[in-house]
């Protein structure tokens, strides 16, 4: 197996938590580089991950000046276009996480730079590597769902405000929820419906739970003085072709209703949603009926199988398209518009109106 020279910008949770451990089960990387603002930061990082002779950067602009096959850009939000825009022009493959950027201009001009290197460029949206998500995308792609006209994103919390790093911050994310996992779901929902031409949108968001204190929260109780995004947001998409989709995202909401990277799609000839499992609803011969794919491996007694998860496909993924030419799953260009999406929503609940595209 080729090796892949790789050099890691941001050594913090998604970096440690996600990306090193699937590119070491992959076996196919070789991380050779590692930058972060935080010097021990890196250098604990490559340690663990690293190769014997691998350098420690706090600057990603020196760091891409490395004898590097791609670079994974894996900072808080603000940093995304910056570190993936050098990285390309020094002529590296980029892994970016999600979102791909903290506004749309900058996402279009992550596009550009791709464009202009010949060098590839993916987000980490790792949920549609997921069991569930393939059975339902080839369902969609084999036309059995019809014309998908109405869809819904869900990205619900109850209580689940992330407390660490810097994800409460508006500066450094851009937004709460809607732009960390409302991403995810709205990313889901574009790529079944293969449908990227968005028309018009309007949301609302909403700070109304931040100031409270004993508050359940699943990682702790956050400080409210740094709680600057909304706890939830919300927005309708109109798409060009008259498609509506319908976005909830919370990390804090009074709800019993909770549902994180998920879609619930209706077409003409059948619908499905993800709320108990994939689900199929549609009517045939005269009767509804609801489906629901086994997608658990094994089937045999005291077997159970073996069962990727999604970040170890989505570094598959990543490395066969390096190495082999193969084609990307998630391409730049769907991730823009889902920013520009997200962009939307915040400059409509900003300003009451609704924000209309050319």
């Amino acid at each position: 197996m080729k090796k892949l020279r790789v050099g890691i910008v941001g050594c913090g949770s998604i970096a440690n938590g996600k990306h090193l451990p699937a590119m070491k089960r992959h076996g196919g990387f070789e991380i050779v580089a590692f930058c972060d603002l935080i010097e021990e930061r890196a250098q604990k990082t490559r340690e663990e991950y690293g190769t014997e002779d691998a350098r420690v950067y706090t600057d990603f602009q020196e760091l891409v000046k490395e004898d590097l096959d791609a670079v994974y850009v894996l900072t808080p939000n603000n940093a995304h276009a910056p570190a993936a825009i050098a990285a390309l022009k020094a002529g590296k493959h980029v892994m970016c996480e999600k979102p791909m950027a903290k506004t749309y201009g900058e996402a279009k001009a992550m596009v550009e730079a791709a464009k202009e290197s010949g060098k590839l460029l993916t987000i980490g949206y790792q949920n549609r590597y997921r069991k569930d998500s393939a059975f339902l995308k080839r369902f969609c792609e084999d036309g059995e769902m019809g014309e998908i006209y109405f869809a819904k994103a869900h990205a619900i919390r109850r209580r689940a405000v992330p407390t660490w790093g810097v994800f409460i911050d508006e500066e450094k994310q851009g937004g709460g929820p809607l732009i960390d996992i409302g991403t995810h779901a709205l990313d889901l929902t574009l790529w079944m419906m293969d449908n990227y031409e968005p028309a018009s949108v309007t949301g609302s968001t909403f700070r109304k739970l931040a100031d409270q204190k004993e508050t359940g929260n699943a990682f702790g109780d956050w400080d409210p003085e740094k709680f600057t995004v909304e706890d939830s947001a919300f927005g309708y998409i109109k798409m060009k072709n008259g498609a509506a989709i319908f976005l909830e995202s919370s990390w804090a909401l009074n709800s019993l209703e909770v549902d994180e990277a998920k879609t619930s799609l209706c077409g003409t000839r059948a619908g499905a949603d993800m709320k108990d499992g994939l689900r199929i609803n549609r009517v045939q011969y005269g009767r509804q009926c609801i489906e629901k794919p086994e997608l658990r491996p094994g089937g045999v007694d005291f077997f159970v199988g073996d069962e990727d998860r999604p970040e170890d496909v989505e570094q598959q993924v990543f490395y066969q398209a390096v190495a082999c030419g193969e084609p990307l799953v998630v391409q730049p260009e769907q991730a823009m518009v889902v920013t520009q999406i997200l962009e939307a929503i915040y400059e409509s609940a900003k300003t009451n109106k609704t924000i209309y595209f050319d």
